[in-house]
Parts: structure tokens; C-alpha cells; sequence
């Protein structure tokens, strides 16, 4: 990249016309960025002046050069382009062309430089309109290959490992326990609370227990249990398999021939499957005790007037609805987690996008879920 370093001498640029209308440009001293360097200006006042067919170069007198050598070296391509002159390069440093030539070996990609393209309402729609169907076909496939592999455990096909379903179950039963505790008594203490100040009117304080029991048994269980497992455990079950796939995990699955749907997914599932009825009979049981500390508090309501009248509003079939949501939610707790995870991209902001994701969605399709179980039981006049 140099020819000599001792006794550098300033930038110079010199002009010779040719009879055979080539235009050569000398180049003398050091050409290096941070000093003083001809303009490229003035190379194109030469070339207005002369109108020449060649511009050639002669580094004979060049001393040392670097990136500023190659910056004037692609202004003056610049300019021949302009003006329609032929740009020579057989004079320069064979380190200059060769940078050149591999400058050139890349194509500038398309609308490179330009600004933000102004799309139409139309091309918005459609794009729009794609991303979505797209999306609803990778839950399609998701839900598809689910249900496979619920079918392939059913007859004992499915391969994964059972302490990885084990271990799942402790992680969404029993480690869950604290958490849906204290949310469920919190519930019952606040529904209780709020329905005694307005049975209490009217004299009907004893009412207090048949609104916690229904509330918690039929909606408030089951609901408040499905949305902490899904901050708690569908965002965990996100990240856990965006960082298999960001770490190439769920690919080295896939080449060992092993299903990503059937060994990480399934021991999820059915985790949730049979964990969340569980955590839900806690909720109810623990959300009416938080009922009950109101009623001994602040109602003359004794445990055993509380207890028989527990018992006598609840029934089977109010006590049986709350348990067919639970299993139905705790499908859509893990599929949701499990879905946002094997679609995570492949970067750690990815792998926090796909929990957030996560949450939001299962949160989402379990209040859809929900009024579409009330639908359901009204029209069963259940």
C-alpha cells in the first residue's frame, strides 16, 4: 500500500493533455486523509474544459497512499460517468485497483440511498392482508401437528422424554401453588368485601357466601388461575424453546430425526393438561376462605352458617363448569407459549418479543374462550 514513507511530500495534481484526447491525471506526494488534498473540482473544470475521451492516471511520483487516494479515485469515476469519459485505470497502484475491483463486485442494491418508499392504500391492504393469513396458517399448522401428537401419546407412539413431563408438572403445580394462592384468597377477600357492603343493606349478608362460592367456582378460579399461568408459565415456556431455536437446538432435533412437536411440546401440553384442574379446585378452595375471613370479620355469619351455605349454592353442575374451562384453558395456556416459542426468531430480542407475545395472545384467545363458554352453558341453561 505504499511505496515509500520517508520524506513525504504534500498532495499535488497535475494535468497533461494528450493528442489522442486522453486527459492524465499526475499524482505526486502523499494522498492520505487528513491532509491537504487537491479538490475533485478542479479535475472537473479539466474536463469541461478539454471534453477529453480517456481519463488516465500516473502514479509514478506517488509516494504513499491510503483511504483518501481511493475516495478522489471514485469521485473522479464519479465524474467520467457524468461526462460520458472513459476512466483508465492501468496507471493506479495495484492495491487501488484491485479495492476497486472488489467495490465493483457488489452490486448496489436496489433503491439503495432512496428514501422511504410511499406505499399505496391498496399495496397496504394486501400486505397487511397476507402477514394475517399467514400467520392464521402457522396456527392451523401448529394446532394440526398438536393434535397429532396428542393422538400419537394416546396410543403410546409419542416419543419425549417422561422426566421432561415430570419436571414440568412440578414447575406448573406445585411451584405454582404460592402465587395462585395468594391471588385466589386476594379475589374472594375483595368479592366478599364488595358484596357484603350492598347485601348488608337489605339484610341479606348470608348471600355473601353464595356469591363468592358461584364467582369463584364458575368464573374468578378458573380465570384468574389461566391468566398467572399464562404470565407465569406460558412466558416461560416461550422463552425456554425461543432459546432452543435461537441456540439451533430444535434444528439439531430435527436432524437426530426426533420431532420438536412430540419432544418439547407434548410434555408442555399435557403438563397444563392435568395441572390446571388441580390448581383450579386450589383456587376455588382458597378464594372461598378469603370469602369466609370477611364473613367471621365483618358479617355475623358463623363458620357453620358460611359452610352450609356454601354447600347449599353450590351443585355439581356449577362446581363441574368451572373444571371443563380448566382443561380447555390449560391447552390454550401451553399452546399459546409453545407456539410463540417455535415461531421466535433468531436473536435474544427475538426470544423476549416471543414471551410478551406469548402473554398477550393467551390472555387474549382465554377471554374469547371464556364467552364462548357462556354462550354455550346459556343456551344448555347451564
Amino acid at each position: 500500500m505504499v511505496k515509500s514513507e520517508s520524506s513525504q511530500q504534500p498532495a499535488v495534481l497535475n494535468f497533461h493533455n494528450e493528442k489522442d484526447g486522453r486527459l492524465t491525471l499526475e499524482l505526486q506526494g502523499a494522498w492520505v486523509l487528513g491532509a491537504s488534498r487537491p479538490s475533485v473540482g478542479l479535475v472537473e473544470q479539466q474536463i469541461k474544459a478539454v471534453s477529453p475521451g480517456t481519463l488516465c492516471f500516473d502514479c509514478g511520483a506517488l509516494q504513499h497512499w491510503n483511504t483518501g487516494l481511493l475516495l478522489f479515485i471514485d469521485q473522479c469515476n464519479c465524474l467520467a460517468t457524468k461526462y460520458s469519459v472513459e476512466l483508465e485505470d492501468r496507471g493506479l497502484p495495484d492495491g487501488v485497483r484491485c479495492l476497486m475491483a472488489m467495490a465493483k463486485a457488489v452490486p448496489e442494491h436496489e433503491n439503495e440511498g432512496e428514501g422511504p418508499i410511499e406505499r399505496s392504500l391498496f399495496y397496504k391492504v394486501g400486505s397487511r392482508s397476507i402477514r394475517i393469513v399467514d400467520a392464521a396458517n402457522e396456527v392451523f399448522i401448529f394446532i394440526g401437528e398438536a393434535i397429532t401428537a396428542l393422538a400419537r401419546f394416546a396410543v403410546g407412539k409419542a416419543r419425549f422424554r417422561w422426566a421432561d413431563l415430570w419436571y414440568t408438572v412440578q414447575q406448573c403445580g406445585a411451584e405454582a401453588l404460592p402465587i395462585v394462592a395468594l391471588i385466589s384468597f386476594l379475589v374472594g377477600l375483595i368479592m366478599a368485601f364488595v358484596g357484603a357492603v350492598q347485601l348488608q343493606q337489605f339484610g341479606a349478608s348470608i348471600y355473601v357466601a353464595d356469591l363468592v362460592g358461584l364467582a369463584m367456582v364458575r368464573e374468578m378460579g378458573v380465570m384468574m388461575t389461566g391468566v398467572i399461568m399464562c404470565g407465569r408459565t406460558g412466558a416461560a415456556f416461550a422463552a425456554q424453546l425461543g432459546t432452543m431455536k435461537v441456540n439451533e437446538e430444535i434444528d439439531a432435533l430435527r436432524t437426530m430425526g426426533l420431532s420438536p412437536m412430540e419432544f418439547l411440546v407434548l410434555p408442555r401440553l399435557l403438563a397444563l393438561f392435568f395441572m390446571l384442574p388441580l390448581l383450579v379446585l386450589f383456587a376455588n378452595f382458597v378464594g372461598i376462605i378469603g370469602g369466609l375471613v370477611v364473613s367471621l370479620s365483618m358479617l355475623d355469619i358463623t363458620f357453620n352458617q358460611y359452610v352450609n351455605q356454601i354447600i347449599q349454592a353450590i351443585d355439581l353442575v356449577n362446581f363441574s363448569t368451572g373444571l371443563i374451562k380448566s382443561v380447555v384453558f390449560g391447552g390454550i395456556v401451553a399452546g399459546s407459549g409453545c407456539l410463540r416459542g417455535m415461531q421466535c426468531g433468531n436473536s435474544s430480542a427475538a426470544v423476549g418479543v416471543a414471551a410478551t407475545s406469548a402473554v398477550v395472545t393467551g390472555i387474549t384467545v382465554l377471554i374469547i374462550a371464556d364467552a364462548v363458554f357462556a354462550v354455550i352453558f346459556n343456551i344448555l341453561q347451564i
